[in-house]
């Protein structure tokens, strides 16, 4: 990262945020505004980072990429594709109109992965290290470009899902992979139910699953990896069980519209979240094992059975402790009341240690207050 001295976009930052925390204002970091709809309710005066764009470093060889907090998803990945490699975790590229604009600075601070979280890990699996401008307008970097860096606190993650109440991440490392040889998707008919016990069936075999996804009925389950192994797995689930293959035609813009919450599932749960008849999409986080798991409403279920988006119109409490029974916990979405907190309330000994990052790194509270926890 160069200094603010040699970068007029984050010398305006930093005298942006000096300012702010002279004077006691709030500040909302803001990239696109592609998940201004995510975390608690947004106050204060944006503060924009798409002055910070491009890769600062790429090193093939090497499946490192460090970029600028501006820079957008989908210009990463494009140049990351010229080299046949990708972003594994496959961040959501939320669409602001018609144009996806999701940027690198948001992937970090929101923590979201898509189809693949189950078979390669998170957001925070691939941070290398991070830049960060925090609350007293200091320039700090952690970690590096290489997987064992023990130098100092794992800062660099600990910003993955802080929603910027930390400070602004400026440049990020990412740990890229090459793009799996071989993708097919295999569909079946199936009940809840029978979906979930098949899901861990196959997770405790050796085949080559990268994603999977149940609604409504239909399971969709997809293969990668070397082409002689998903050939394989093919062969074998579906001498084994009644399925189908499923045309690459329509299965690439199906994941593609999973990932980037345009498939008809996320379409319906938008519509009716904004129709103001009390229905709110919630992100429920359960063991795999866990039992199917009863609300009113419409369910999609992902991760092996780890992610299970709701769209309903029951109340928080409701939902809450729905997750809390089958061992997991609850985010509030898309919609409903942000009031009472979006996020799964800490225990007292994690609200300590929450309050204490906080101000240590925002000791004025500048940074987006209320986006993770209504009292931070």
């Amino acid at each position: 990262m160069t200094s603010p001295d040699d970068d007029p976009a984050l010398r305006a930052l930093v005298e942006r945020v000096r300012a702010a925390q002279a004077d006691g204002t709030p500040l909302e970091i803001a990239g696109h505004g592609s998940k201004a709809f995510y975390g608690g309710p947004r106050h204060g005066e944006a503060l924009h980072t798409t002055g910070l764009t491009g890769i600062s470093s790429y090193e093939p060889t090497e499946l490192v990429v460090s970029a600028r907090a501006g820079t957008p998803i989908a210009e990463l990945e494009a140049a990351l594709a010229e080299h046949g490699q990708c972003l594994p975790f496959e961040p959501p590229r939320f669409r602001v109109g018609s144009v996806a604009k999701g940027t690198v600075g948001g992937l970090v601070a929101a923590g979201l992965s898509g189809p693949s979280r189950a078979s390669v890990g998170a957001v925070r699996d691939h941070v290398l290290g991070a830049t960060l401008l925090n609350g007293r307008a200091e320039v700090l970097s952690f970690g590096g470009q290489v997987m064992k860096n023990v130098a100092g606190y794992d800062v660099s993650r600990l910003l993955c899902g802080s929603m910027g109440v930390l400070g602004v991440v400026l440049e990020v490392s990412l740990k890229v992979l090459p793009v799996q040889p071989a993708t097919a998707t295999l569909r079946f008919e199936l009940d809840e139910a029978a979906a979930l016990q098949q899901l861990n069936a196959w997770g405790g075999q050796p085949l080559p699953v990268s994603a999977s996804a149940w609604w409504a009925g239909m399971l969709l389950l997809r293969l990668r990896g070397a082409r002689a192994a998903v050939n394989a797995a093919v062969d074998t689930l579906l001498t084994r069980h009644r399925g189908e293959g499923v045309e690459d035609s329509l299965a690439t813009p199906f994941w593609d519209g999973l990932r980037d919450h345009e498939d008809e599932f996320f379409v319906k749960a938008r519509t009716a979240v904004e129709s103001n008849t009390g229905a709110a999409l919630w992100r429920l986080s359960v063991p795999q094992t866990a039992a199917p798991i009863a609300l009113p409403g419409e369910q999609l279920i992902e991760w092996g059975g780890a992610q299970r988006w709701w769209c309903t119109a029951a109340s928080a409490a409701t939902v809450r402790e729905a997750a809390q029974r089958a061992g997991g916990h609850a985010t509030l979405f898309r919609g409903g009341d942000k009031t009472a907190g979006v996020f799964t309330p800490l225990s007292a000994p994690l609200q300590r240690i929450q309050r204490e990052l906080k101000r240590e790194f925002d000791p004025a509270g500048v940074f987006n207050r209320g986006r993770l926890y209504p009292d931070l």
